[in-house]
Formats: structure tokens, sequence, C-alpha cells
């Protein structure tokens, strides 16, 4: 099974020649990636902490660890019941890759492999938020709508990488394609039928959770597609500082925000890609190991952003329980252009996205050769 492990080491002209591949072939037209590298790489200089191994004492102290196996080890056992798949034994020896299917989760479980390494990746606030980024999504749980695909639950835990804290009562946005690489909310070349105009007033995919007293926020998704250009991933922002409306949104006002990627093994997308309905998504597969952004990611942070999974089931049609923990700075911020906000009804294009093209403010300090900012 392949595993991109932080110790995977990628060469600078390696690294140059794979950026320079991808911006030639990518599904989103307009978006280049080498300034979202150069972003990136300046970003990460000026941490001193990239991971959240440093944190491993505190938070034991604090008891998150065990509180956090009682929790995915109870969440995973009511997914099942849900479901109504049979209990696996929890109780088996942890596998060397991020399929912790046969994990046993009790309260000895080890900071160390809670939040070191396979679970801990960090969020930058100079990765902007990708072409299809809509703002005024919905505060909700469950955002799978009327998507046909894998059932996938989402466990994520925001810590302070400067406190080594959990942060409570932020939001966390998640959005993501779906089987056939499509974003809903966004009418754009690249995504799926330009012609149809009714897009850019889906939510599918999209929402927002507050985090719990231990930094965690949940979702209730489908594993997500592929799209041209791109290994299949979760988008992530953090809005630090955003108070719910009575209309159930965090409003359109997008500021002080984190925004990163998270991925998943890829023996675990390729069992995906067999189902039926992603089957017929006909887009060129981006695997791992060819990904630009995942690779300098690897590389350049010291972090794997690559899920923690178990299957509910005997295979993934039963459903994944998946899992990350993240640190953010919370001194960094920027705000964001969305490209599309959404509002009652429905969405509306943003004129002020910049660049030609929806979601691209434009590179920091001015334009230089034309270079997009952000991650698709």
């Amino acid at each position: 099974m392949f595993e991109l492990t932080a110790n995977m080491i990628f060469s600078k002209k390696a690294l140059l020649a794979v950026a320079a591949l991808a911006a030639s072939s990518l599904a989103h037209p307009g978006h280049d990636p080498t300034q979202e590298i150069v972003e990136r790489r300046q970003f990460m200089s000026s941490m001193k902490r990239a991971d959240l191994s440093h944190c491993a004492g505190k938070l034991a102290e604090r008891g998150l660890p065990a509180r956090n196996a009682a929790r995915r080890a109870a969440r995973v056992a009511a997914m099942r019941e849900k479901r109504g798949l049979t209990k696996r034994d929890l109780d088996e020896i942890l596998n060397t890759d991020h399929d912790r299917t046969e994990l046993g989760y009790t309260p000895e479980t080890g900071p160390e492999e809670l939040f070191a390494g396979n679970t801990s990746c960090l969020l930058s606030p100079e990765t902007t938020d990708g072409p299809y980024y809509v703002g005024g999504e919905y505060i909700r749980t469950d955002v799978a709508e009327d998507q046909a695909g894998i059932p996938l639950y989402l466990d994520y835990q925001v810590i302070d990488v400067d406190t080594c804290e959990p942060i409570p009562e932020i939001h966390l946005e998640l959005w993501h394609c779906n089987a056939t690489g499509v974003y809903g909310g966004v009418v754009a070349p690249g995504n799926g039928d330009i012609n149809d105009a009714s897009n850019i007033d889906n939510t599918f995919l999209r929402g927002i959770q507050p985090t719990d007293e231990d930094g965690v926020a949940t979702f209730e998704t489908i594993y997500p597609g592929h799209y041209t250009g791109r290994t299949v991933h979760v988008h992530l922002l953090v809005h630090t500082n955003a108070e719910p409306l009575q209309n159930g949104t965090l409003g359109n006002d997008v500021t002080a925000s984190h925004v990163g990627q998270g991925y998943f093994d890829q023996d675990l997308s390729d069992a995906v890609e067999n189902n039926s309905v992603y089957k017929v998504n006909q887009q060129p597969i981006t695997r791992n190991e060819n990904d630009f952004i995942l690779a300098q990611q690897a590389q350049s942070e010291g972090v794997d952003p690559i899920h923690d999974y178990v299957l509910l089931g005997d295979t993934v049609d039963d459903g994944i329980f998946g899992w990350l923990a993240f640190g953010i700075s919370r001194t960094y911020t920027i705000d964001i252009e969305p490209a599309v906000h959404y509002y009652k009804e429905g969405g509306v294009k943003n004129p002020d996205a910049g660049s030609g093209f929806p979601g691209f403010p434009g590179p920091p300090g001015g334009a230089e050769a034309g270079l997009a900012t952000e991650d698709q």
C-alpha cells in the first residue's frame, strides 16, 4: 500500500518538474500552482514548529488522547449501528499505514500516535482558498444532501501550535467535489457542465461546524471524487473570529481564516474508484505521488496531511470514518474573496474575486508573471 511520510524526499528538480507538468494540465483554467508552492515554502520557513509533536506531553496532561479515543470509538460504533453493520473488533493491532480499521482505541492510546506523524498537519493562512470557494454556506454537520457516493464521516481537531491547546468555539469549514469531480455552487470552465447555470445555487458537499471544548468538529459527507490535475482531497478553512447569524450561516464577510487540504491513502481512493458511482468519472486520475501540492507539504512542512481512517464494514462501500488533527497559528490571518456569495435566493458570482477567474484574488504584493495564488 502506498504511504506518503514526512521522510519521503523530493528533489528540487523533481518538484519543479511536477509543478510544471501540473500547471500545463489543470482542470481549473488560469490556475498556475507555482506561486502557491512559493507561498507555502515562505510560510513554513517562518514557523518554528510545523507539526504537533511538541504538544504531545501537554495534550496528554489534559487527558485529550483518552477523550479522543473514546469519542472516535463511540462515533464509529454509532455509524455502524446506523448503517446496520456488524461491529468490528477494536482490540486488534495497529496497522502500519493510514488504515486504522483494526486499531484498538483505549484510554492508553498514546499522544505520539494521535498527534504526530500520520495524524497531524498544518493549515497556513498563505495558502488561499481555491477557485471554487463559496461564502455564506450553512452551519451543519451533514453536507451530503442528495449526492451519491460512499458515506464518509470526518472528525477534525484544531490545535494551537503555539500554546498546544485545543481551540474551542471557532468554526471549521469543509468543501470538496462530488463523485464525478464537480464542485457545487460554482459555474466555471472545468467544473462539470458549463451550460448548467443552476449549479451556482447548489450547496452540496459544503458546510461549517463549530469546534467543541476539545477543538473538535465533525461532518457527514461522501468520499470525494477526482478531477484532472489533482489527487483526491478535502478543503478546510478555519474561521477564528466569526459569529453565527440568525440565518444559520457565518455570512459572506470571510476574514481571519486559515486554509488547507486533507488527503487520503492512495489504496483507499483506488478502492473507492471501483464503486459504480465513481466509475462514471472519466477525468484523468492524478495519484498522490504525482500531486504537486501534496508533494510540497510532505517535503517542506514535515507533517502528514493524510487522514487516518477505519472501514465501518468489510469493504469501503459500507462507509469510512476518518480523522485528522491539525495546528494553526492564531497570529496569522488572511482575508478571503469567495468565488461566489451564497444568499437565501441562491448563488451570486463575486465580481471582486479578481484575476479574471472565480476565486483568484491574485498574488500578494502585486501580480508577477500572471501567477494565481490558490490551490484548486
